[in-house]
């Protein structure tokens, strides 16, 4: 039976998908509702490329929404990058093999209480992120949400927590032109004419970010009151690059808070006539590439839930910079990095930034406090703020894949002791593989990843393997700018 709320008569309970905690938490949301006047929700879950999708409900209906979900179609677990579905939904199994991915029928959003936010730019709505069933309660094996949650109970049944510090480098622009004209509308559409805030090559510097502060400090305000855990902004080297960084945190909490972040950020920054972009290598002259640095370390637990308080990674010798388990645990991110590209660098973009000399790495190498090279490592004896900062990441990563591959490849590391080697001090000149050099390349290593195919089955792997190809075939069918120019007037 189908409630007038969207969803199935008391489907939450039926299935068993909440305990205390959360009946507890949905009951405090419907009071913060209340108490706030707000008039709306948007129920919002994020896609398989980490894009929040979902609808908006009156806020009267809320409390039908806790009991019962939210219906979605289907069809948008179908898509890539373009909004252009890459399975057959209308023939059988929905071109996945899956009855009830069949004929873009609904899937269940049941939200996440624990997620709840009023959005501060627009004072009358909240927000709440979540998880997505198939109508029989069964978890909906696409989503990225879900893989991350299942890579962390395979860390914790370890006996390990993951705390995860993120930085996130994105550009901002001025709006020139939205190019919301009839013509534009394509699929994708026309991208946004836009000029720049400031200039740059002046690499953190106090003029550089005062002449920005004005937008910036919007940014800033918005972040916080959304409850972000925000520790600073930074200027970058490029002309309109900025960096957010964000306190540590659990890895769900992080990944959903990286998923909040983007679109709050492009959010905020369209209504005030600006243009956020968290793409890789924007086409814009003297741009500079983003990255996003994702710093990791693993702590020991005492019991079941309770963790210990200590850093798996901190170091008991002098003279070292990682325990043990932090040594393997690198050389498990090294062992699997290409395959993992595919979740760390996911467009065809990312893998422009893979440059010598750019503050981005170019080969599967690991350093002591090098930013060049693609595992830094942060530490010292007794120093619990020991860490790894992988630098691979494009800014446009699905988080939950991207913590989810750090974890899995961890793990394996650790499980089979591997050695990462000797720490380089000359990235760009190590014998080390290099990394793909495009997303072609990743998605041939995803292919034949025993590991990854293992932790988050073959089934979402040839889903996700399926979705990049179809990108990929889009490419290379387009003819570009460069082609025009070396083959036109030469033949």
């Amino acid at each position: 039976m189908i409630t007038e709320g969207g969803g199935r008569t008391k489907f939450v309970e039926q299935h068993g998908l909440w305990g205390e905690a959360e009946h507890a938490a949905a009951e405090a949301v419907l009071r913060k509702v209340e108490e706030m006047g707000l008039e709306t929700l948007r129920l919002s879950f994020a896609d398989q490329h980490g894009v929040l999708r979902g609808k908006v409900i009156e806020a009267r209906d809320l409390a039908s929404n806790f009991r019962n979900g939210c219906t979605m179609t289907s069809s948008l677990l179908a898509k890539d990058t373009s909004h252009r579905s890459v399975f057959p939904v209308f023939s059988s199994g929905g071109g996945l093999g899956m009855e009830e991915m069949a004929g873009a029928g609904d899937i269940i959003m049941v939200p996440d209480p624990t997620t709840f936010r009023q959005l501060p730019w627009s004072p009358k709505s909240g927000w709440l992120l979540c998880d997505i069933f198939f109508s029989n309660g069964h978890p909906v094996p696409f989503s990225t949400r879900q893989i991350l949650r299942q890579a962390l109970k395979s860390l914790s049944a370890a006996g390990y927590d993951f705390l995860v510090g993120l930085e996130v480098e994105f550009t901002l622009l001025t709006l020139v032109d939205a190019k919301t004209g009839l013509g534009d509308a394509g699929q994708p559409g026309t991208p946004p004419e836009v000029g720049l805030l400031n200039q740059g090559f002046q690499y953190l510097t106090e003029q550089r970010y005062d002449e920005a502060e004005g937008m910036l400090s919007v940014i800033r305000r918005n972040l916080v009151e959304l409850g972000l855990p925000l520790r600073s902004i930074e200027v970058e080297f490029g002309p309109s690059q900025f960096e957010l960084t964000l306190h540590p945190d659990s890895g769900q909490e992080a990944a959903d808070a990286m998923v909040l972040l983007r679109s709050a950020v492009k959010q905020v920054c369209r209504r005030a006539g600006y243009h956020a972009t968290f793409m890789c290598r924007p086409a814009l002259p003297n741009a500079f590439s983003n990255g996003w640095h994702l710093h990791q370390s693993l702590w020991t637990r005492s019991g079941a839930s309770e963790p210990s308080g200590a850093n798996a990674f901190m170091p008991t010798q002098a003279g070292e910079v990682l325990s043990e388990a932090g040594r393997a645990f690198v050389g498990g991110l090294l062992a699997h990095a290409a395959a993992a590209s595919v979740f760390t660098t996911p467009t065809l973009n990312g893998y422009k930034r893979f440059r010598p000399h750019t503050l981005a790495p170019d080969r599967v190498a690991w350093s002591v406090d090098n930013k060049g090279a693609m595992i830094r490592v942060i530490g010292a004896l007794d120093d619990p703020a020991t860490r790894i900062e992988n630098r691979v990441g494009e800014p446009a990563a699905n988080p939950y894949l991207y913590l989810a591959s750090q974890i899995h490849a961890g793990l394996d590391g650790i499980r089979r002791q591997l050695d990462p080697g000797p720490p380089t001090d000359t990235p760009y000149d190590s014998e080390a593989p290099r990394l793909p050099q495009s997303l072609m390349d990743a998605v041939s290593e995803l292919r034949g990843s025993e590991l990854y195919r293992t932790t988050m089955g073959d089934s979402f792997i040839n889903y996700l393997l399926k979705i990049k190809e179809a990108e990929i075939a889009r490419f290379l069918t387009a003819v570009t700018d460069w082609e025009q120019r070396e083959y036109f007037s030469l033949f």
